[in-house]
């Protein structure tokens, strides 16, 4: 089924979204990779609090490059998502509930996205200067050290993006192969 939506990813939302829906997402995302992730976590247990309200947030895995004059950021494909399975259950404890990456989530991630209602969205890898048309506006907030990995706030418009894992825990990666499997 094909959906669009607004965020901010509130639980009511994400419980709507179905492994499989296609969803042109629209509104305020973050990027972070794995050294954005760790220092998150790491300021979570000490008592600190995040450089953005994680509540009902989207976290896009993605290291954009750098704009070319005239845009407003460069190329903005998927990262694998694996590399922040270490982090996802503490992002989604403090309230994060969008995840947006390319790749299989472990079985750890899943039970956190059960537990607080997430939802993995999959974009095309290898599509970043396309999706990267989509970001209308892209604001350095923090970690600027990290460079490509910096922690941005994007707002984007009809994001094209699949549900890869909804709330419930269906995975559509398992679902799609387990079909293909049956019919071939």
């Amino acid at each position: 089924m094909e959906k669009h939506i607004t965020l901010p990813m509130t639980e009511e939302l994400a419980r709507t979204l179905k492994a499989g829906d296609m969803v042109y997402l629209t509104g305020t995302i973050y990027t972070s990779r794995d050294a954005g992730h760790k220092r998150m976590c790491e300021a979570l247990a000490r008592g600190e609090e995040l450089p953005f309200d994680p509540k009902d947030a989207t976290i896009y895995y993605v290291g954009p490059t750098p704009a070319k004059p005239g845009q407003v950021i460069g190329s903005a494909g998927p990262t694998t998502s694996g590399r922040m399975d270490a982090y996802a259950p503490t992002m989604m404890s403090v309230g994060a509930r969008g995840m947006i990456g390319k790749g299989a989530r472990l079985p750890e991630v899943v039970e956190a996205m059960k537990k607080y209602s997430g939802v993995y969205f999959g974009a095309i890898g290898g599509a970043g200067a396309l999706l990267a048309k989509c970001i209308k506006s892209a604001e350095l907030i923090a970690y600027e050290d990290l460079g490509a990995e910096a922690l941005r706030k994007l707002y984007v418009e009809d994001m094209p993006l699949f549900v890869i894992i909804d709330s419930e825990g269906n995975n559509l990666y398992q679902s799609g192969r387990e079909e293909y499997l049956k019919n071939k």
